[in-house]
């Protein structure tokens, strides 16, 4: 089984990160043009560019807010005047913040998450969903987290804006699958990215002594679930949560 992405734009936010480089060279591998977004980070969005275009990729580069609307607008059409439309969003961008117990946290990293956690999602959706309402196809596939179920100790804010991302995007499933348009998470556990491997610090034994598989899952097993969510393969699944985490967490019947 090949997953042929040729002739599909895909726009993925978050790109110049840990997991997010792994899905952009996923997503090209796969024939699909692409558009690297960056908040910060511009030095590793240019380089991933770079690299791409000496294989052949048509891929931008783009710098956005996901928290903000005016940021989302630019960024739509920048994207649709360099390479069209997107076919493909995959919401993976999320500040960082340090996570203390629930009378500790302070309000600002609620707020901070709400904003890039379910407002990215929900203005992501209102700028690129249209166009693929006009095309009769689309995939939006947005990135959650084992710890949505977990619910574990300090998780509070991060946690509270999965859930909520979870909401809207099982609502947005039902509110635009007659388009032709699919709506999907994946959910990785403690995933190894290049972090990790400059590190040393590939093996955390604590951890996967609970996760089913007894190991902690690599960079390129989100990424192959992102591609297979992109893909026709997967064009009758709809309103998903894909725990993507050896069986740490299991979703429920």
């Amino acid at each position: 089984m090949q997953i042929d992405l040729s002739n599909k734009t895909a726009l993925i936010t978050g790109a110049s990160g840990d997991l997010g480089r792994v899905m952009v060279r996923t997503l090209a591998g796969c024939g699909a043009s692409v558009a690297i977004h960056y908040h910060s980070n511009q030095a590793k969005a240019e380089a991933l560019r770079e690299e791409l275009s000496t294989l052949g990729t048509r891929a931008m580069i783009v710098q956005a807010d996901v928290g903000e609307q005016n940021d989302i607008l630019r960024m739509r059409d920048e994207v649709g005047s360099t390479l069209g439309a997107p076919d493909i969003i995959v919401n993976n961008a999320v500040s960082q913040y340090d996570w203390k117990t629930v009378l500790n946290q302070p309000i600002e990293d609620y707020e901070g998450q709400f904003r890039s956690i379910i407002l990215h999602n929900v203005l992501m959706a209102q700028a690129f969903v249209p166009a693929m309402i006009e095309k009769k196809w689309g995939r939006v596939i947005a990135i959650n987290t084992e710890c949505a179920i977990q619910c574990a100790p300090t998780q509070s804010a991060y946690v509270s804006g999965k859930r909520g991302m979870d909401g809207v995007l099982r609502v947005l499933a039902r509110e635009v699958g007659e388009h032709g348009i699919t709506v999907n998470q994946v959910a990785p556990g403690w995933t190894i990215s290049d972090r990790d491997r400059t590190d040393g610090t590939e093996l955390k034994p604590e951890y996967s002594a609970n996760v089913p598989l007894r190991r902690r899952g690599e960079d390129q097993d989100i990424a192959n679930a992102v591609a297979w969510l992109a893909s026709d393969w997967a064009g009758y699944v709809t309103g998903a949560f894909l725990p993507v985490c050896g069986g740490n967490v299991m979703t429920a019947i």
